[in-house]
């Protein structure tokens, strides 16, 4: 049986062995009480309930987010990093060259070993004002298909094409698939817990509540 990708999330399994240990120590306290040895074990029960909702708590509302904007942040520093030389063709966007713009981002992709962020961003400009979202799927798709990407290349291709598919082709199907394809090469990418939500998002606007918890 194949492990789901949520098996390799270090916040999910704290979170499960917590479960497991408070959920033990409950049980213990309802046959402490049950059984008359201790009456005020029942107290201890709902102690160790409310003990495990605090951890949830604090798992999801606050180490989740937080980590996840890190992950966010050294994505963005190293994209800085390593893309650079953006500023003019940004330039050219606020200008509203997007032509110009567009196919200054194809040179620059093309130069070097090849610049997978400046095609990303070309291929949101054709989606966006440029309306021309299947010409910019099509570029990412064949430019993924005939260079060896980087784990992070790959990731940020697959990323782009599930949200021009979703946004910009009204496709969720095919973006659902892109995100699947992410989680099953790459559970423990960086990215992980962001495509997952996503791919929570997309299976509960298309199927339900029900569907997304699966």
């Amino acid at each position: 049986m194949r492990s789901s990708p949520r098996d390799h999330d270090p916040l999910r399994l704290l979170q499960t062995a917590v479960g497991l240990v408070l959920g033990l120590g409950t049980v213990l306290a309802l046959v402490l009480w049950a059984t008359g040895l201790e009456p005020r074990a029942l107290r201890l029960a709902g102690l160790l309930w409310a003990l495990y909702g605090f951890v949830t708590a604090v798992i999801d509302g606050v180490l989740d987010p937080a980590i996840e904007f890190a992950a966010r942040m050294l994505q963005n520093v190293g994209i800085g990093g390593s893309g650079g030389g953006y500023s003019a063709i940004e330039t050219l966007v606020a200008r509203g060259h997007y032509q110009a713009a567009a196919d200054a981002y194809l040179e620059q992709a093309r130069e070097g070993g090849g610049d997978t962020t400046a095609l990303i961003r070309r291929a949101f400009l054709l989606a966006g004002p440029l309306g021309a979202a299947p010409v910019g799927v099509a570029e990412l798709a064949n430019w993924r298909a005939r260079r060896r990407l980087t784990t992070e290349e790959d990731v940020q291709v697959g990323l782009a094409l599930a949200e021009l598919y979703e946004r910009h082709l009204g496709e969720p199907g095919r973006a659902m698939t892109e995100l699947r394809r992410l989680l099953e090469l790459y559970p423990g990418a960086r990215s992980a817990r962001r495509i997952r939500r996503a791919l929570a998002v997309l299976r509960e606007a298309r199927f339900g509540a029900g569907e997304a918890a699966t």
